[in-house]
């Protein structure tokens, strides 16, 4: 798999080179995230800011929802006119109407703050998987637009061979059943045992073929993805 850049930007750091073997997860190179990290910064203190308001308001408006509620109590008591136990009243809504307005610049400052971490995240370019790297495309330095290859990463396991067989062997190789493979660069008298793993449903009409897949048993060192194999298909009666 060729590793691409998920944003533009200037490479600042390379951590592996080809022949190296890397696990999934690993940081293999990073952007430069200064800008970014700047931001996300100021985001963090905005949503922090906005969450200290949004206390207040909400502390503002439970001491006028109880203003409310004795003033409507002394308003039923004819202790007060009207227009007293109507002025809390709308005073205590108007602060609810300001805590969902608060509420919701909450919601878009937590937005734009995990925006801006996703973005942080893919200054940082990580291995997909176990493997190895087997080429490395850019230099420290160099900026690079957004999915730019980057590096190429290579699995070493498990290893499989994808081969083509006449349409007859259709219903005679099932999933399951093994194979024996020979790899002229490796040992050529040496045959090793693999399991099918895949049958295509289809025959090609303009080959007259089928295609298999083949997953070899245990590890193999001698061999490299890529290596050309041949397949020696058990013939069934």
């Amino acid at each position: 798999m060729e590793v691409a850049a998920q944003r533009e930007g200037v490479v600042t750091e390379i951590l592996v080179d080809a022949g190296v073997r890397v696990q999934k997860g690993q940081l293999l190179a990073k952007l430069d995230d200064r800008q970014i990290s700047a931001d996300l910064e100021a985001a963090r203190a905005k949503t922090a800011s906005t969450e200290a308001d949004l206390n207040n308001w909400k502390a503002e408006a439970k001491v006028l929802e109880a203003d409310y509620e004795r003033a409507k109590k002394m308003w039923e008591a004819k202790l007060i006119p009207e227009e007293q136990f109507e002025h809390a009243r709308y005073k205590a809504e108007a602060d609810e109407w300001d805590v969902k307005r608060v509420e919701q610049l909450l919601i878009n400052a937590r937005d734009s703050q995990q925006s801006l971490e996703l973005e942080l995240e893919k200054t940082q370019i990580k291995a997909p998987f176990d493997g190895v790297v087997a080429r490395r495309y850019v230099r420290v330095g160099q900026t690079v637009a957004h999915d730019e290859r980057l590096v190429w990463i290579t699995a070493t396991g498990p290893l499989r061979v994808r081969f083509t067989l006449p349409s007859k062997f259709v219903n005679q190789l099932k999933v399951g059943e093994r194979v024996a493979i020979t790899v002229a660069d490796a040992n050529p008298n040496l045959e090793r045992s693999a399991k099918v793993v895949q049958m295509s449903p289809v025959v090609d009409p303009a080959s007259g073929t089928i295609e298999a897949l083949a997953e070899l048993n245990g590890p193999v060192p001698d061999l490299r993805p890529g290596m050309q194999a041949d397949v020696h298909v058990p013939v069934h009666p």
